[in-house]
């Protein structure tokens, strides 16, 4: 990430993400999208399906999410590892809370919000999972308790 944005100049941040392939993913609001310009930057973070397939999402909007992603569909998981700028870092604290960040709960949109830039690398594989909910803590002390493979 700190090699991305010494690259990078006119980002303040750098940050990664992977594609999804997985429907149950692209569905599951504890899962960060991001959606990318031509040049890489972000352009929105969100806990919703985006980009959103109108065509082959419509049977979702009568609740059943689709048991496939249609070819192509740029949609990527945000890793949640960032790189700062020292100065940025510094004004992130004073930078007033963007009405987005609130509901959708992401503080990079704050960033957005107030004009700087995100530059996103799209890697091949994917991270470690995290731990985000109370059932991701479940699976990793069931993996403590398992012991080493």
């Amino acid at each position: 990430m700190a090699a991305l944005l010494a690259s990078r100049p006119e980002a303040a941040i750098a940050t990664a993400c992977h594609p999804i392939h997985d429907p149950a993913e692209a569905f599951n609001p504890n899962v960060v999208k991001v959606v990318l310009d031509r040049a890489g930057f972000a352009l929105y973070f969100s806990r919703a399906t985006i980009p959103w397939a109108r065509e082959a999402f419509a049977p979702a909007r009568a609740g059943a999410p689709p048991d496939h992603l249609p070819e192509g569909l740029p949609i990527y998981r945000h890793y949640g590892l960032y790189a700062y700028r020292a100065a940025f870092l510094r004004r992130f604290p004073t930078l007033t809370p963007a009405p987005i960040e609130r509901f959708e709960a992401l503080e990079q949109l704050r960033a957005l919000w107030h004009g700087e830039r995100i530059v996103v690398e799209v890697t091949a594989g994917t991270p470690a999972p995290g731990v985000d909910t109370p059932e991701d803590l479940e699976r990793v002390r069931a993996l403590y308790c398992a012991g080493p493979a």
